[in-house]
This record gives C-alpha cells, sequence and structure tokens, in this order.
C-alpha cells in the first residue's frame, strides 16, 4: 500500500464522499501503485467502514462464494480491486434495483471499468468512473496547481510565471514521472529494476486476469515499440510487425496493455472540419518515468551529439504535458473532450480540449528551450479555421519567457502545469 501525497489526499479525500453524495456507484481506477488502496482505507476508517480486499486471494474466494456478504454491509460498501470477481457488479446491479439511492458503493480497480465483460450490461447509468493517474507535478511539489482551470477560464493569466528552470530540472522531471513507489528509489538501477519487475507483474498477472495470452513476452516487447511511438499516430500494423505478431492480435495486445493502465489514447479531433483530417489516434505511455525506462533513456544520453535519444525524449515531453492536463481534468469535475489535430497537409495541435460549451482551448508541445515563430503555426491555423469558437492556444517549452504571441495565442514554460499557485501548508510529499 503506498503513502499518498498530501495533495492527492486531501483532493480525493474531498472528491469521493462529495461524488457519492450524487451517484449509487463510485469506480476509482488506475494503474497499479498510485494510491487508491491507501485511499480507499484511509476513506474507511473515517467512515468506519471495513475495506473488502479483493487482491487478498483468501478474501477473493469468499466473496465469489457468498456475495451477499459484501453486498449486505452498511453503506457505503467499500471494495479493493473489484475486478478479481466481476460477478459482484451484478450483485450491486440487483441490489440498486431495490435501492437506488446515492452512496452506497465505492470501488476501486487495476483495470479498465469497460474492459470487463459484464460492466457494460451490469451497472450502465448508475456508476460514475474516476480515473486516478500517478502523482501530478503539482502533487509532488504540494502545490495545487490550477493550470488547467486558468487556460479553461483566463488564459491571459498563464503568462504570470516568474523564474527560471534549468533544462536538466525539466528532463529529470520528464524522466521520473509520477508512480510513488519508483519515485523513493534513486534514480538508476534501482529504479530499472522496479520498472522491470513492475510490467512483469502487471503483463503476468492482471493482462492475464482478462485474457489468456500465449506470449507475454511479445506483449512486453510491444509495450516497448510502443513506448517508441509515444506521442504519435499509432501505427499498428508497423508496431505488430516489428514484434511479429499479426495486425489483429497487435491491436488485441494495445487494447490489453490499455486496459491495465500501461498505455491510452487521445482520439482524432476535428474529423469534420475538412476531408483530410486524420483519423488515427495517438498513443501515450500512462507514465513517464516508464516510458523513459522502456527508451533507455537517463539525463546523460539526451543531449544534441545524440540526436535518436533527443528526438525520443521530445516526444516524451508531449507526454508528459498531455498526462499531466488530464491528471489536472480529473479532479475539475467538468465535462471535457480530448483529442489531438492533424491534417495531411501537415497542420498539427499537439491537443485539443473542448469545454462543455463548446469552446475550443488548444496546447502545442515543444522541447526546445527557444521560441520560433513557426512554432505556432498549427495553433493560429486552428484558431483561422474556428474562428470564434477558439478560445485560447498555448505553446509550452522548456523557456522562461512568457507571454502573447498572437491573437489569443500565448507562450508559456513547462513549470507553468505545476506553479501558479502557492504551496499549500502540507506534510512533505513521501
Amino acid at each position: 500500500m503506498e503513502p499518498l501525497s498530501d495533495v492527492r489526499r486531501r483532493r480525493l479525500e474531498r472528491f469521493a464522499p462529495l461524488l457519492l453524495r450524487d451517484e449509487p456507484v463510485v469506480v476509482m481506477v488506475g494503474a497499479r501503485t498510485v494510491g487508491k488502496s491507501t485511499l480507499l482505507a484511509r476513506l474507511g476508517a473515517t467512515a468506519g467502514c471495513e475495506v473488502v480486499d479483493l487482491d487478498d486471494v483468501t478474501v477473493r474466494r469468499l466473496v465469489a462464494a457468498d456475495l451477499a456478504a459484501v453486498i449486505d454491509r452498511p453503506r457505503p460498501v467499500l471494495v479493493d480491486e473489484f475486478q478479481h470477481v466481476p460477478e459482484l457488479l451484478d450483485a450491486i446491479k440487483s441490489s440498486l434495483n431495490r435501492d437506488g439511492g446515492p452512496g452506497q458503493f465505492l470501488l476501486t480497480g487495476s483495470t479498465r471499468y469497460d474492459a470487463l465483460p459484464r460492466a457494460a450490461q451490469s451497472l450502465t447509468g448508475r456508476v460514475h468512473v474516476v480515473p486516478v493517474w500517478p502523482l501530478s507535478q503539482g502533487e509532488l511539489a504540494g502545490v495545487d496547481e490550477d493550470f488547467l482551470a486558468t487556460l479553461l477560464e483566463a488564459p491571459d493569466r498563464l503568462a504570470q510565471v516568474d523564474g527560471v528552470t534549468p533544462r536538466l530540472e525539466y528532463i529529470e522531471r520528464v524522466l521520473a514521472g509520477g508512480l510513488p513507489a519508483v519515485l523513493r528509489r534513486r534514480p538508476g538501477p534501482a529504479r530499472a529494476r522496479w520498472f522491470a519487475d513492475y510490467v512483469a507483474l502487471v503483463v503476468n498477472h492482471d493482462v492475464r486476469a482478462l485474457r489468456d495470452v500465449r506470449h507475454a513476452q511479445l506483449m512486453t516487447d510491444l509495450l516497448r515499440r510502443l513506448a517508441a511511438q509515444t506521442a504519435q499516430l499509432l501505427n499498428m500494423s508497423r508496431a505488430s510487425r516489428e514484434v511479429g505478431l499479426d495486425t489483429a492480435t497487435g491491436e488485441t495486445y494495445v487494447r490489453l496493455l490499455e486496459a491495465v493502465f500501461l498505455i491510452h489514447r487521445i482520439p482524432a479531433w476535428g474529423t469534420t472540419l475538412a476531408s483530410r483530417v486524420t483519423k488515427q489516434p495517438k498513443a501515450h505511455l500512462v507514465d513517464t518515468g516508464l516510458g523513459a525506462w522502456l527508451l533507455g533513456l537517463s539525463p546523460e544520453s539526451i543531449s544534441p551529439t545524440n540526436p535518436s535519444a533527443a528526438t525520443e525524449f521530445g516526444h516524451l515531453v508531449e507526454t508528459f504535458v498531455v498526462n499531466e492536463v488530464l491528471k489536472q481534468a480529473s479532479w475539475l469535475d467538468r465535462p471535457l473532450m480530448f483529442g489531438h489535430y492533424r491534417t495531411a497537409d501537415g497542420e498539427e495541435v499537439d491537443l485539443v480540449i473542448e469545454d462543455e460549451r463548446g469552446g475550443i482551448h488548444a496546447i502545442e508541445v515543444k522541447a526546445g528551450s527557444t521560441y520560433r515563430s513557426e512554432d505556432v503555426r498549427g495553433l493560429a491555423q486552428l484558431r483561422n479555421r474556428l474562428g470564434p469558437r477558439f478560445r485560447s492556444g498555448v505553446l509550452m517549452y522548456l523557456g522562461d519567457t512568457a507571454g502573447r504571441v498572437g491573437d489569443r495565442l500565448h507562450l508559456v514554460p513547462l513549470r507553468r502545469l505545476w506553479e501558479g499557485r502557492a504551496p499549500l501548508e502540507a506534510e512533505p510529499v513521501t
């Protein structure tokens, strides 16, 4: 059970009970070791409820043999790693047919809710799914960051950032990622061993709990190829071919890697704007620390004299920004849609955010430390295509200067993702 940062604890301890006031069932899902079990234990202690831990094999067998013993507990019922007994969802549905009031079940799982075959038909319309990501940079720094909220409501304020961040600090943050257990280890061999064991556990345990995979090593090889494609259009045929799989099997394996939170996809956005807009999604690693390990990147290897490593780092920086924005979105509790925009003519925007009013906010990411006017070309073209519907565009980079660079276009240092509010008076992050 991993310790939580104080910022995350405060957020989720506030957020989960608030959701339970309105929702019959809340499901928190995310990768292993991101702190779901710790949070559930703290919530259980506060509410005076015992957590049903289905990661314990003995408990799992007892629950599978007598589902009523769980369903008939005092509310709220707290269940950890619910995916181990998917039949529990049917039992919850039956219980809700009798009493569909809010605040009844809080579940956590290390498998995507919609990846379970029973989930779609069991609790549709009665469950709210909350993603739990690896720790954000704000959570690591003890800061309640507000980048996304500011982008949506007052983008001109994004230029209000001072100070200087050395490039090496940016590199170290991107290569470290946000998985709590690995961050407590020293960079180098200790972290590499942890990532190797982590991938082996997830592939051999969590994936096989979903589907009997004959070639676990090929799945690991495919994950490594996807790391090389992070922040790029997902080319399934090429990635599958390079590890010796046919495309259909490769697609199945990718869906399984998504289901256990090793990768995620950002869909294409704007396909109705023009016929030449790509429909392919982009693939991203869920954690850039994992991506750096899979690619063999280190601070020492990222230099202008190593163009291959510099290119891979550039893709990881984009994944880093996308992931940080999605982390902030997970606690905003607003119905936002995310995508990427790319045309056959080379127009490209790394992340497009559509708010609940149809307004468009766009982010382009560059791993360089200097600004060039051509860096905002894709943002400007999307702005011109959308007109007043385009609310704001941001170019994030590894430099230090911030400011307006065009109509509704802003240059923002990468550190603005986690800077912008005063640090909380909080216990140190462990």
